[in-house]
This record gives C-alpha cells, sequence and structure tokens, in this order.
C-alpha cells in the first residue's frame, strides 16, 4: 500500500511527492539556498529553538501513531539500573572495590529481570501482543534484562532511549521497529506511563529513581489510575528509601506506602499484576 492510499485519497499532491520533486530541480544559487527548503525538511529551521513546541509535539506524536498502527494498548514497564551487569558480566561502571562487589552482588536482579520480562511477553502472546507489552529505556543493563527477556520467546518489546552527553546505543534485543530516540525526557516519560498497566523498579540511580518517584506522584495526586507498582529488592529499597519516615514526618498521607509492592523475585511480581487484572 502506498502513502497515498494509507493516508486517503485526495487529488492534491502529498507531502512525501512534493519531497522527492523538490530534489531534482536544477541546481542553482538559489535552489541551494536554505530559504528554499521546505520547512519541514530543513533542519536548521527544525531546531531552532523557536521551534521547540512543534519538536515537542512530534516527539510526542510520532511513538504515538507508531505504538497505535501497531495495535499496542499496554505495556508493562521495567526501571531500572543501566550500571547493574549480568550475571558472571563484568561490572564495568564500578568505580572502587565495594562498587563492583555490590553490582556483581546485584546482577542477580538482572536475571529477575530478564525472567520477568519472559512472563510479561508470555500473557502478552495471548492478545497477539496488544496488552502487557514490556517497554524499557532501552539502554543496558536491566533496560536490556528486559527487551531481552521478551526476546527469549520471541516477543516484541518497546525502547525508548534518549540522547545522552555520552555514546549510547540501544541494547541489540529492542524490537528494530519499536526503538525509539528523544531529545526530551518529559515527553519520554509521558510515552513510559501513558498505556502502563503495572511498574516494575529494580535497583538504580538518580534515573531510576526519578522515575519511580515521578509515577508514585501521578498515582498518589491521582492523575494516574491506580497500577500495580512493584520494587524488586526489599533489602535494597528498605535502605535507599524510607516511606514510613516521610508518614510519620507527615509529608506524605499514611497508606501512601501502599501504592507500593515489595517482592525478591520475578514470580511474586507477576502474581501481584496476576491478582490485580485476575489474569
Amino acid at each position: 500500500m502506498t502513502p497515498m492510499e494509507k493516508a486517503g485519497w485526495t487529488p492534491l499532491p502529498h507531502s512525501d511527492e512534493d519531497l522527492e520533486r523538490s530534489k531534482s530541480v536544477p541546481d542553482t544559487p538559489q535552489t541551494r539556498a536554505e530559504t528554499y527548503r521546505l520547512a519541514w525538511n530543513d533542519p536548521d529551521f527544525m531546531t531552532r529553538r523557536e521551534l521547540r513546541a512543534v519538536r515537542l509535539q512530534l516527539e510526542l506524536l510520532k511513538p504515538e501513531m507508531i505504538l497505535a498502527e501497531r495495535g499496542i494498548r499496554s505495556t508493562v514497564i521495567l526501571f531500572g539500573g543501566a550500571r547493574i551487569p549480568e550475571p558472571d558480566g563484568e561490572a564495568w561502571a564500578a568505580k572502587n572495590e565495594t562498587q563492583k562487589k555490590n553490582l556483581e552482588k546485584n546482577s542477580k536482579y538482572y536475571e529477575e529481570a530478564r525472567k520477568f520480562a519472559r512472563l510479561c511477553s508470555q500473557q502478552s502472546a495471548t492478545s497477539y501482543y496488544r496488552e502487557f507489552v514490556v517497554v524499557t529505556g532501552g539502554g543496558p543493563g536491566v533496560m536490556e534484562a528486559g527487551n531481552r527477556g521478551a526476546d527469549d520467546v520471541g516477543a516484541p518489546s518497546i525502547g525508548l532511549n534518549i540522547v545522552l552527553p555520552h555514546e549510547q546505543a540501544p541494547n541489540a534485543y529492542v524490537t528494530p521497529e519499536l526503538c525509539f530516540n528523544f531529545h526530551y525526557f518529559a515527553v519520554r516519560k509521558m510515552h513510559f506511563v501513558m498505556r502502563a498497566k503495572a511498574v516494575a523498579v529494580f535497583p538504580g540511580g538518580f534515573g531510576t529513581m526519578d522515575e519511580f518517584f515521578e509515577t508514585l506522584t501521578l498515582i498518589q495526586t491521582g492523575r494516574m489510575e491506580r497500577v500495580p507498582v512493584i520494587l524488586f529488592g526489599k533489602a535494597f529499597w528498605k535502605r535507599a528509601i524510607d516511606l514510613d519516615f516521610l508518614a510519620e514526618q507527615g509529608t506524605i498521607t499514611p497508606g501512601d506506602q501502599d501504592i507500593i509492592d515489595f517482592v525478591d523475585t520475578a514470580d511474586e511480581a507477576w502474581g501481584i499484576i496476576s491478582r490485580f487484572y485476575q489474569l
């Protein structure tokens, strides 16, 4: 099916047709001028600060259209540290022996994330991969484990990458046609939660904390429906955050802690989701 057939017939030329026609004009000083470029095909124009609102729209719209065309209705988010290695893998991010020891110890969460993603993807298969599709940040560590678990059972999975100062390629297990890249953190976060039926959070650093607490805030304030929010690693999270202390201090409402479930294994986590949705 041609782009014209997909979009519906019109007597007017489609933008893709005019783009091709614009490439075949004679080479003159006028046609080489930046001003002659079609506005939406002009990188210098599209990256101007005044066009920020347009770029925000495009970053929201592109993944939304592609996921909708694919028929994906719901997802399961896997948040977690990029630095956590797979079992017997190199703790490449360690800066000292203590970090090396702890990262290697926490590699068990790579395996649990991979197993959890397999369980989600097996359920997803019953809806022809429209429900409970695994989505990660597309990078290494826990994110890789999530996409890898889906790949283990032949399921598609989504990767929402972001441009960072240091080079980071998407992990090799993201489904290529569901691998996205973002400039705006805010829009990327929207795509994480817009279809989320469950949120699984593994040990991680500032990025993981940011995504976790933003999700909690959306649920606590009623801006997002209640969905299972599951923290993997009871011992890790009991030291990393103290929600009981916040409740004692009055900065959250007693009972807000109950938004979260703590688990150590993929089977525990999937049990929570299964009971919540009566699967």
